[in-house]
């Protein structure tokens, strides 16, 4: 099983963790390689080299990447929860026009699978080794996450907004 290093850069930048889903992806890739310390053309694998074992003055160092990723974006005048916002917007519209059966059958499968995977956990009946525990844990709930910030919204601008704040005070 391949190390999943875009989890690890979702939990410490998230601005460059949102610009990997999306239009901006190329620059964040960038921005994370300069982060570690390799040249522009390091691939994905190059990175998840880099952080797999990743000490804590990495993380700090992806962590001063993604300040100045968001301060790059803000300089360009590029809003990437506002990409992200429309992005659900489009797959909500989307699915209030034809009406697909598909979308919340996933999304019922989706959460139920959560359910499942965290009541497996806390009934003991796992024989799995911690770390592969957690990275399914991990991938559960962050596809369960998914489904509600599409049914229900994402409270994202909302939280940069109040850190943003913080900030400036």
């Amino acid at each position: 099983m391949a190390f999943d290093w875009k989890s690890l850069v979702g939990s410490v930048a998230p601005t460059i963790a949102t610009a990997l889903g999306g239009p901006m992806a190329g620059m964040a890739v960038k921005a994370i390689a300069g982060g570690l310390g390799l040249d522009d053309s390091a691939s994905e694998s190059d990175i998840a080299k880099a952080l797999q074992g990743a000490s804590p003055e990495t993380l700090a160092a992806i962590q001063k990447a993604d300040q100045e990723f968001d301060a790059k974006m803000a300089e360009i005048g590029v809003d990437l929860e506002k990409i992200a916002s429309d992005d659900r917007v489009s797959a909500r519209d989307m699915q209030k026009s034809n009406k697909a059966w598909i979308v919340p059958l996933l999304a019922g499968v989706t959460v139920a699978g959560f359910f499942g995977v965290v009541f497996w956990v806390l009934t003991g009946n796992v024989s799995l080794e911690s770390t592969l525990l957690g990275f399914v844990l991990g991938q559960v709930s962050a596809k369960a996450e998914q489904v509600y910030n599409f049914y229900f919204g994402s409270s994202a601008g909302s939280k940069d907004k109040t850190s943003h704040l913080a900030n400036k005070s």
